[in-house]
């Protein structure tokens, strides 16, 4: 069929043998474009074919199309009498060699030619060029002889990868012919040894740019780490070593290498080939472009194309990525497994050595190479699964490489760890490989390999797992290694100016084993439903004795877990200057050793959450929170009458005030009620004397200042001026359109009628906001929204969204009102998508509903802004009547819907949200 519709183009562009005008046969020439591209986009989208198929297929039509517009090209510019028509091979390289071709692939074309190209020759290349770039083709070409191939190819490792692909099309068969040979000859006297360093430094160059963890949330499906390049790369030293055209053909005792490919690890490959091939052409078929990155907003568009739904607590999106990251672990497995088979089947069997050392003779283990095998002929991982955690072991402390050979039989008996759970001798080496150094190195390893989630069967529901959300950089079992990570710096003291609290009770702990275990395990139950603390807890219990950990350990480790996400919580939703807060924590936590833990445990996840995700801020806060209930559990704080702290704060600001008279010193003394006392420190109550001093003596109606903390990693933003409903929305409101992200606020009213507020603000990266002509501008907004001057709704609206991609990401609004976490105020919590002028409009409705804001804690997780607001109503009382806190609810629902949310009224997440 496919060469029928070729003799009819060529029959229409070349009639009677002579050639069509040129704007005629382009027109032809894009229609028939059009429409094989076409056929296979309906055979693809119809499921008729899968990617790799629908690969092929669109490499067959592009096949035809060159062949037509060759034949044109010779018509319309024509030889001379007796010469050939043609005096060059047309050759296909790269992609387009293999013949395969995505949507939007690039067209790698060798003009092979014997000598230097003549005039005609160069007319023709030309015309066919200019016409295949008319058709909007996007074309890589060259023009060499077969010896300017070989002489580039050595010079440049990419032309030599796109020379291993280099198929013939048309032309010259007798030249391709000779460069062929000139090909085989330079694989057979160079040998396969620079090829293979120029790929795998070539690999390592492009993990570092588009990603070195298969893991990663937003992949990039063609060049990240266990991507379709890597697949490629795999095929190319085969293709270069064997000469081999598929990957199949390295199964067997009779084939290349005497059977490099187990059956099973060839059909893996193809599975591979085949998701990877079907995910990039929907990705090219949703754009309409060659976009190679799965990013949050292309994930459940291409979920759905695929046929990926909601099973169980994962959503479709969820399931697809989990199925990518479970094939990207494919790939890095069969690289691991393949290239060192590849190259020893090529360079030779290893040198490898029983002696040398006494103790790896024990072990069951060798050397080869220099590096780490399990010791010839009678010892093997098959039959021994120990020897599979001895040789990471032995790597780890004789500071030696497991050979990659060894790698290939960890890979391949991985499932024979099963044995293992409960061994004595296995759970002490795995525990020591947790604690030890490069734990994180290791446990990757192990990870990749197979090997962890058939030791711990708990793990394997956890590979690959993606949260879909802009907070979570890695997937669940990647993030949880990374964390591991982190705690080893935090142990060995690289983290010390980052977190030096945490660096000190490092030395500290009794029970660092417990920690290591309940870092490993804290996330272990996400994507089981359900709350992960409480049924991860549960698993704990079950898997520490298999580890060998004694009762109480397990039972720390199972708190740990159940608890891991007190410390920050309090620490970032709560205030902590309200007693109550820190003294629920420390009745939690009752112990100086579990607290000690749960702070190192905490800054372990959250810096391994991501790189955005830790700053000086939060780090003040878990300090702060530690430090606090760290004096209770001591048994040195006490909460005397709050009168009396009042009146301790009032002996403590008066002291600082110097320079002040007397009556000066009583008339800010009364200013505050007890609540202003206990909030702030007596070096800030003196600053905020001298400046209500200053805007008094000037009958300045609006007086704002700012100062850097940058040890803190915010700025403070103090504000004084007259009281009025709706003061804290228009405050914030000013700080979004300045650009600034308020990260904590304390607000007060003085018995003078007057408000002082501030607020404590970072830049929208979460680094400080301390530009001055930032900060000048930021005074001027607060006036000027203040006034009325400033149309707050249009300016917010102007302020830079986030990112096209991030759209897909849905928050449902969600209202929470707590009157048990306080003694005094009433607590709301929202949860909502973060967007400039969210808290604008949040503390709106607020202020709109009568409540007065004492304080407000505001955290952003990704897209997902948490807000936590201390709400008194105009009493001075919490609020507790259901009649008041309905259309409170309803009101901030509201103000949490986008302003461009479907139909432009109630949010469609409603019915999401939570009653109380």
């Amino acid at each position: 069929m496919a060469e029928t519709a070729e003799q009819c183009l060529q029959d229409q562009l070349l009639p009677g043998g002579a050639p069509i005008a040129r704007d005629l046969a382009l027109g032809l020439l894009r229609r028939e474009l059009g429409r094989m591209q076409g056929q296979v986009q309906r055979a693809f989208e119809s499921r008729e074919i899968h990617g790799l198929s629908a690969a092929r297929r669109q490499g067959q039509h592009m096949d035809a199309m060159m062949l037509v517009i060759q034949d044109y090209a010779a018509a319309m510019v024509p030889s001379t009498v007796g010469a050939r028509s043609v005096d060059y091979a047309l050759v296909a390289t790269g992609g387009y060699g293999r013949g395969v071709l995505a949507p939007h692939s690039d067209i790698d074309l060798l003009f092979l030619t014997d000598r230097e190209p003549g005039p005609r020759t160069r007319r023709m290349i030309e015309f066919m060029l200019y016409l295949l770039w008319d058709l909007g083709l996007k074309v890589g070409h060259a023009t060499r002889s077969p010896k300017e191939c070989i002489s580039e190819g050595l010079r440049d490792a990419t032309i030599l990868t796109a020379l291993v692909d280099a198929r013939f099309l048309a032309g010259d068969a007798e030249l391709f012919a000779e460069f062929r040979a000139e090909f085989a000859k330079l694989r057979e006297e160079g040998g396969l040894a620079p090829f293979l360093a120029a790929k795998r430094t070539e690999r390592a160059a492009r993990h570092a740019r588009y990603g070195d963890s298969p893991f990663l949330v937003e992949p990039h499906v063609k060049e990240g780490r266990g991507g379709l390049r890597d697949l490629q790369t795999l095929y190319w030293l085969a293709r270069y070593a064997f000469g081999v055209s598929r990957m199949p053909e390295l199964v067997g005792p009779d084939s290349p290498g005497g059977g490099l490919l187990t059956e099973g690890e060839a059909r893996a490959v193809k599975r591979a080939w085949d998701f990877l091939w079907t995910l990039r052409f929907h990705l090219h078929y949703v754009t309409g472009r060659a976009e190679e990155r799965l990013t949050f907003d292309l994930q459940p568009v291409v979920a759905a194309r695929m046929g990926y739904t909601r099973h169980g607590t994962q959503d479709g999106a969820e399931r697809l990525m989990k199925h990518l990251f479970l094939t990207a672990r494919e790939v890095v497995r069969l690289s691991r497994v393949l290239e060192p088979a590849i190259e020893r089947a090529a360079l030779g069997p290893p040198a490898t050595r029983r002696g040398g050392d006494e103790g790896l003779a024990e072990l069951g283990l060798a050397f080869a190479d220099g590096k780490l095998v399990a010791a010839p002929p009678d010892r093997d991982f098959g039959r021994e699964p120990i020897l599979m955690l001895r040789i990471v072991k032995a790597a780890r402390d004789r500071c030696l490489d497991i050979h990659p050979l060894a790698i290939r039989a960890l890979i391949r008996h991985s499932r024979r760890a099963d044995r293992l759970r409960g061994d004595a001798e296995a759970s002490a080496i795995f525990i020591d490989l947790l604690m030890g150094k490069d734990a994180a190195k290791w446990l990757r390893l192990l990870n990749e390999a197979g090997f962890l989630s058939r030791f711990v069967p708990e793990w394997a529901r956890i590979v690959g797992l993606m949260q879909f959300d802009t907070y979570h950089v890695f997937t669940v079992d990647e993030h949880t290694i990374e964390a591991i990570g982190i705690l080893k710096q935090v142990e060995q003291g690289d983290l010390h100016e980052i977190a030096p609290v945490a660096t000190e009770l490092m030395g500290q702990l009794q029970s660092r084993r417990a920690l290591f275990v309940a870092t490993l395990l804290h996330d272990i139950a996400k994507g089981r439903g359900g709350d992960h603390s409480e049924i991860g807890a549960r698993l704990a219990q079950e898997i520490c004795p298999r580890l060998g950990m004694s009762a109480e350990e397990t039972e720390t480790v199972s708190w740990l877990v159940l608890h891991h996400l007190l410390v920050s919580q309090t620490a970032f939703k709560r205030d902590i200057e309200d007693p109550k807060t820190i003294l629920d924590i420390a009745d939690q936590v009752q112990s100086p050793e579990r607290l000690r833990l749960l702070l190192v445990l905490t800054v372990a996840d959250m810096r391994a959450v991501g790189p955005r995700v830790w700053n000086a801020w939060k780090a003040t806060l878990l300090r702060e929170v530690y430090w606090r209930v760290s004096e209770v559990l001591a048994g040195g704080m006490t909460v005397p009458e709050r009168d009396v702290r009042v009146a301790r704060a009032k002996e403590a600001a008066a002291a600082m005030l110097i320079g002040f008279s007397k009556a000066e010193t009583e008339l800010f003394m009364g200013l505050g009620y007890p609540g202003y006392w206990l909030s702030f420190d007596a070096e800030t109550h003196a600053r905020h004397a001298g400046m209500i001093r200053e805007a008094e003596a000037e009958q300045a109606p609006l007086t704002v200042r700012t100062r850097v903390l940058a040890d803190r990693g915010v700025t403070e933003v103090t504000v004084y001026c007259s009281d009025h409903p709706g003061l804290f929305s228009r405050i914030s409101g000013a700080l979004a359109v300045a650009g600034a992200s308020i990260v904590d606020a304390r607000i007060h009213t003085l018995t003078n009628g007057m408000a002082l507020d501030t607020f404590w603000v970072q830049d929208s990266a979460g680094g400080l906001f301390d530009a001055p002509h930032r900060l000048a501008r930021l005074a001027v907004l607060i006036e000027q929204a203040l006034s009325g001057r400033l149309k707050l709704a249009a300016e917010i609206r102007k302020v830079r969204r986030e990112p096209a991609r991030l759209a897909a990401v849905t928050v449902p609004p969600r209202v929470v009102v707590d009157n048990f976490a306080s003694n005094t105020h009433t607590l709301i919590e929202v949860n909502g998508r973060d967007r400039p002028g969210l808290l604008h409009d949040v503390t709106a409705a607020i202020s709109e509903q009568g409540l007065q804001i004492a304080s407000a804690h505001i955290t952003t997780y990704g897209v997902r802004a948490v807000d936590v607001f201390y709400v008194k109503d105009v009493f001075g009382l919490k609020v507790e009547n259901e009649r008041k806190l309905g259309p409170l609810r309803a009101a901030l629902l509201e103000a949490l819907t986008p302003p461009d949310a479907p139909g432009g009224g109630p949010s469609p997440y409603r019915e999401a949200a939570a009653p109380s």
